[in-house]
């Protein structure tokens, strides 16, 4: 079985994850499974745009780790910001909120177009 064949598609063209400063190749990929592990399921829009990985070069920083998301999902703009110690915490933390804002936008044009419906007091109806 293909990635074709189970709907899932690759992030690697559409999403472009790139690190500024002193970050591993290692530390890059964990990011870029993670990026991709919240983007790229099943049902949710096609997503486009630029994750940016950066560690302070100043040894006395408390969080050194950052990354800064900026992307299209759908017709919404998602924008996600992480501060942490390690790389691996990062990416979880960067994974997180991602896979929480998509959700989001995802479910957010369903909650627009439900018609509300008046309560059986109010002349809508009964049960």
């Amino acid at each position: 079985m293909t990635a074709k064949d189970t709907g899932v598609r690759h992030l690697t063209d559409a999403v472009l994850v790139r690190a500024d400063g002193a970050v591993g190749e290692e530390s890059l990929a964990y990011v870029r499974e993670k990026v991709a592990a919240a983007l790229g399921r099943p049902g949710l829009p096609e997503a486009s745009g630029e994750v940016r990985v950066v560690k302070a070069s100043a040894h006395h920083v408390e969080l050194p780790w950052w990354a800064g998301a900026d992307l299209q999902v759908g017709e919404d703009l998602v924008v996600v910001h992480v501060r942490e110690a390690t790389v691996r915490e990062l990416a979880d933390r960067l994974h997180d909120r991602l896979r929480a804002r998509v959700e989001r936008v995802a479910h957010h044009d369903e909650r627009a177009r439900r018609v509300a419906v008046p309560p059986p007091w109010r002349g809508g109806p009964g049960l």
